[in-house]
């Protein structure tokens, strides 16, 4: 039996390696763009870098789930920040070497770890009661704020430590990043859940395809998705947007820290939120910033314009990943945890990488009006899906999964 200051303890070691992979996270963003627009003959692949982070990420997500279920999420965390070392070493040598596919090696290994980091906040989620699961999975997201201050100063104050290699220290400074990690994992205590067939709270699993059928299910993941894809092609394209009209790193560092803080600065409330108004208003809340967010990059490019509108996407998304993701632990028992878990963050991710890749064509072959334009059919799909839910739950054909 855990007493509750050793979960709570485990929770804010969790937030703090949150807060190390999202660091490393957004300086890859802030600066992979840009050092794939150097490297690469093909200026418009630019961004392939990120969207292979993402793709490993998403490759990772469904074996990372049974690794972790079947070792322990301590040992699987542990043991992916050594994938993580790995990336910092090949993608500060690509840079030194000048290697355009090298570094897009690299940052994918970077991604790797992110198959297992993505799972910090489930893992909080899995070492509190029930109706803390919420708030537990907004204190770790919370990890963001550092990472809002930590990325992109760290890939500003050092990315001409060496004039021959801009941004090499960079990422040479991501290895530490991952050190750190390695030793919070350490004093982590995350219980294995033991599935008692013989205990009331037993449920026989449940095939995964009556699982993604629920509507709360299906809201949930789109929420989580979309809301991912729009936040990363509008992110992804901004760096090389605000480069296109001749702002200077230190102002797109300065906006996307902003952002990034948007993104999880919210987690102070956000598990606040959901238990006063409802899941459906946050995610629809999400919506309607991301649509804000959009008008804003249409009306100019100015540094200001810059700034309102990647904040207010970064809350945004906020609201529509931890409303989307509080959403999905509604729609399965415990003992169907990890194959739903993974099925989301498969899709997750894929849908997020597309995105991510499509930002650095969108951005180089038509400008970032179109990259814009091109989040609103996605808003869109959010919008229509819970406006279904709503409709079925006012009849009465929505039911939560017990756990």
């Amino acid at each position: 039996m855990y007493r509750m200051d050793t979960k709570n303890r485990t929770v804010i070691l969790l937030a703090a390696c949150q807060a190390l992979m999202m660091s490393s996270n957004v300086l890859v963003v802030a600066s992979s763009p840009l050092v794939g627009m150097t490297l690469a003959e093909d200026k418009s692949l630019a961004s392939l870098p990120l969207s292979i982070q993402l793709f490993a990420g998403m490759l990772m997500s469904a074996p990372a789930a049974f690794l972790l279920e079947k070792f322990g999420r301590k040992r699987g965390f542990m043991f992916a920040t050594l994938l993580g070392m790995i990336g910092a070493v090949i993608t500060t040598t690509a840079i030194f070497q000048e290697n355009f596919w090298l570094f897009v090696m690299g940052v994918g290994t970077l991604g790797l770890f992110n198959g297992f980091g993505n799972y910090y906040r489930f893992a909080a989620a899995d070492v509190v009661d029930i109706e803390h699961k919420s708030r537990a999975i907004s204190y770790v997201m919370i990890g963001g704020v550092i990472a809002a201050v930590v990325g992109p100063n760290l890939a500003n104050w050092t990315r001409m430590t060496v004039d021959s290699a801009p941004f090499s220290f960079s990422y040479g400074t991501v290895l530490i990043l991952y050190i750190l990690s390695f030793i919070i994992l350490g004093f982590t205590n995350i219980p294995k859940i033991k599935h008692d067939k013989e205990s009331d709270s037993w449920q026989e699993p449940r095939p995964i395809s009556q699982i993604i059928m629920q509507p709360r299910f299906i809201v949930a993941i789109l929420s989580a998705a979309l809301g991912y894809a729009v936040m990363t092609l509008v992110m992804t394209a901004s760096p090389l947007a605000m480069q296109q009209h001749h702002h200077n790193f230190s102002d797109t560092s300065f906006v996307i820290q902003w952002h990034v803080l948007g993104m999880f600065a919210p987690s102070f409330v956000t598990g606040h939120l959901i238990r006063r108004f409802g899941l459906n208003k946050i995610i629809f809340t999400g919506v309607l910033l991301g649509v804000a967010c959009v008008v804003i990059n249409l009306l100019g490019t100015t540094v200001s314009h810059f700034w309102w509108g990647l904040l207010f996407l970064g809350i945004g998304w906020n609201f529509l990943f931890i409303g989307g993701t509080t959403m999905l632990t509604e729609t399965y028992h415990q003992s169907e945890r990890s194959k739903t878990q993974a099925m989301n963050d498969v899709t997750v991710f894929s849908i997020a990488a597309t995105a991510s890749l499509s930002a650095g064509m969108l951005q180089y072959r038509f400008g970032w009006e179109m990259v814009n334009i091109g989040a609103l059919p996605m808003l869109a799909v959010i919008l229509i899906a819970l406006g279904w839910l709503v409709l079925k739950e006012r009849s009465g054909a929505v039911e939560k999964a017990l756990y």
